[in-house]
């Protein structure tokens, strides 16, 4: 007789745009049941719940006490760690949106919490699935790696949140970078301007990591279409990617006269968020280390609010 596992009930916090990304992947995915959505906006959790199948809640005690195995947290950055500490301690796992929490003091007692509930702790840095990112990591896997630079820029969020580019947009690439080196970062020279929003709508930041590579950040919120894009040199090869459209070029075989070969490399076409859900499923079934833990978050936290001089 084949046994089979019930699958893990499941609830998203906070549904935004990201939440709701979250609530259609995880109804996609046979691992979870989604069970619960909470909202502080009554008609918003209903909404949601009701396209879904599942519950809509307005509060966190409702939300903590709603019988799962496992959350999404997409709640604003401040909340993130009082929410994520009620469900471990409730022996729930949680997946938390990047950044981990708004301080490093609320990030050590997520991990903390985790840890002592025996819990999975992941956190949702998306990119670190984005099919081009792999291609990259596979492309360089032998190389000496010397730079990294990455630009992500686009026009204003039609909604502003309580956070500048630092914290909403570049702490994707200060986890590619750290993911794509394997080092931490020892120095950090940021540069940053405000002006149309009240935080920095511009930054330019550079690092220089442990092991000697440097990198380069471009991000802002004032260029009127969007650009995500990734290049790395190492000494045999220059790789660049299109983290939107998912093509990966490399250029290697520099000759003397200055020409040189390219190729394209493959990137599979799947959806990252679906490969990280997959991922965090994964981490809870077989008790492995998630693919983003709570420390990964915790520094890339750090270095954030090190490049905003907090």
């Amino acid at each position: 007789m084949i046994q089979t596992i019930p699958p893990l009930k499941v609830g998203v916090a906070g549904v935004g745009v990201m939440g709701r990304n979250h609530a259609r992947v995880l109804s996609d995915i046979r691992e979870f049941d989604l069970t619960t959505i909470f909202d502080m906006d009554p008609d918003t959790a209903r909404g949601v719940a009701e396209v879904h199948g599942a519950e809509g809640v307005t509060t966190a005690q409702a939300f903590v006490e709603a019988g799962l195995d496992a959350a999404v947290v997409s709640t604003p950055n401040r909340t993130h760690a009082d929410l994520s500490v009620a469900l471990l301690e409730r022996g729930v796992h949680v997946l938390v949106e990047k950044p981990i929490a708004a301080t490093v003091a609320d990030a050590r007692r997520m991990i903390d919490a985790a840890k002592a509930n025996n819990r999975v702790l992941m956190v949702g840095q998306v990119e670190r699935f984005n099919p081009a990112v792999e291609a990259v990591k596979r492309a360089i896997a032998d190389e000496q790696v010397i730079s990294i630079q990455i630009t992500r820029v686009g026009p204003f969020p039609p909604r502003m949140g309580e956070v500048g580019v630092v914290i909403d947009l570049a702490v994707h690439d200060i986890d590619i970078i750290r993911h794509l080196t394997g080092s931490e970062v020892a120095e950090v020279q940021p540069q940053l301007a405000r002006t149309r929003a009240e935080r920095e709508d511009t930054a330019l930041l550079q690092f220089r990591m442990e092991n000697g590579v440097i990198a380069h950040i471009t991000t802002n919120w004032v260029t009127p279409y969007k650009v995500r894009t990734l290049q790395v040199a190492t000494q045999g090869k220059f790789v660049v990617a299109d983290l939107m459209t998912r093509q990966v070029t490399e250029y290697f075989g520099q000759q003397p006269d200055g020409s040189y070969q390219t190729r394209a490399v493959n990137s599979w076409p799947n959806e990252p968020l679906k490969k990280e859900l997959e991922s965090f499923a994964h981490a809870i079934r077989t008790g492995e280390t998630p693919a983003v833990t709570g420390e990964d978050g915790l520094r890339n936290l750090e270095v954030a609010l090190r490049c905003l001089g907090e």
